[in-house]
């Protein structure tokens, strides 16, 4: 079972902060530990972001898809 070094629920913040949010969240994480993103759709959106901006440092794990909750387990490499 992985151990999060951060969780982050998605729906407690305002749209206009939640991505830089997770950025900022993933930037603090040491290689090799994981956070986990709780969200109430499926964040494909955001993985599309973090191919775009963060290309070669992240691993992209779903631990629950839908139709409520999306759990995904963000790494860094």
């Amino acid at each position: 079972m992985l151990q999060f070094a951060a969780k982050i629920n998605a729906p407690d913040f305002p749209p206009r902060e939640k991505h830089p949010m997770i950025f900022k969240t993933f930037d603090e994480l040491k290689s090799g530990e994981f956070m986990e993103l709780t969200n109430d759709h499926d964040p494909r959106p955001l993985q599309y972001q973090f191919m775009m901006e963060r290309q070669d440092q992240f691993t992209w794990e779903y631990l629950e898809e839908g139709p409520d909750v999306w759990r995904v387990a963000i790494g860094k490499k």
